[in-house]
């Protein structure tokens, strides 16, 4: 276990275009946000339709991510017959997190310098007291993601495996003009075809669609954030990572990032008993079903000699 270090490097300066880029899709969907609210304040609340698809589109986006972007692309925690990888890889693009050479690069990187003056998120390295505690949690939280850290990772060095498959290439030359406007299409056109109206595609669209990925977001960035600074840290690593309960059951498991960060290429990141993981309990259910085969965890012995007392 160890204690920040008090250097600090700057991170690379995205160009202008990713930055206000970056800043507008904010802008506009937290704007979308606070439309959905005051229309179903409105019309008496949230219909049945816009609620399934909301709760659709988190459960598979966020999957997407944990499950395909995170514990299968980029740790390799198991292997899966080709369709189902796809059809994972499709989710997290879905998900509107960038394409995936884009985050699972970025993730890598994440582990390689965890909490080092170069780590893409880190909220260890704004200054003490209450204020810069606050700007470290914010640049964490959303801030880092309007600098270059995204777009300079070096792909080559950190997803070579990725750069070699053809699919995971054209996802990330169209994420920007296909994908992210077939993520929010999806739900649009199931609501309007359902309810038969405008009123319907529009809440299918705010709701399914704006929304869902602002909730989604939200969830991914907490691990970056709350799971660095708040929590207890069951395993001896080389970064400040906590396994946050919060973040742990909010974020499908994701939030036991002191385990993750202890054993990396573990599938299950839920390694107390009471450490709930729903994206183990996925993983786990496609194994029985032999969807998937080779699925890596952490030996007790392994575990014993990480272990804090």
């Amino acid at each position: 276990m160890s204690t920040a270090k008090v250097q600090y490097v700057a991170p690379p300066a995205a160009p202008a275009i990713h930055r206000y880029g970056m800043l507008l899709a904010f802008v506009l969907q937290s704007l979308g946000v606070i439309v959905a609210i005051v229309l179903a304040w409105q019309y008496g609340g949230i219909d049945l339709l816009s609620f399934s698809l909301m709760i659709a589109g988190i459960l598979s986006t966020a999957f997407g991510i944990t499950i395909g972007y995170h514990r299968l692309l980029t740790h390799r925690s198991f292997e899966t017959y080709r369709p189902l990888y796809l059809m994972w890889m499709v989710l997290g693009a879905l998900a509107v997190q960038k394409s995936p050479l884009e985050w699972c690069a970025t993730h890598r990187k994440h582990h390689a310098v965890s909490d080092e003056p170069e780590y893409p998120h880190s909220p260890h390295y704004h200054g003490e007291g209450f204020w810069n505690s606050l700007r470290g949690f914010f640049y964490a939280h959303i801030g880092w993601l309007i600098t270059g850290h995204i777009i300079y990772t070096d792909q080559s060095k950190y997803v070579p495996d990725l750069i070699a498959d053809p699919v995971a290439v054209w996802i990330h030359r169209t994420w920007e003009f296909f994908w992210v406007p077939l993520s929010l299409a999806i739900p649009t056109v199931i609501a309007g075809a359902i309810s038969g109206t405008w009123h319907g595609a529009l809440m299918g669209f705010l709701w399914g669609g704006i929304v869902r990925t602002f909730i989604v977001h939200h969830i991914t960035f907490s691990t970056n954030s709350l799971a660095h600074l708040f929590g207890k840290q069951h395993f001896q690593t080389n970064d400040q990572s906590r396994n946050n309960p919060l973040c742990g059951i909010m974020c499908a498991g994701e939030g036991w990032h002191n385990n993750h960060h202890a054993f990396p290429t573990s599938a299950r990141h839920g390694l107390l008993w009471w450490q709930f993981d729903l994206s183990w309990i996925v993983i786990r259910l496609m194994e029985r079903l032999g969807l998937v085969w080779n699925v890596q965890l952490p030996s007790e012995q392994a575990m014993a000699r990480k272990r804090i007392a």
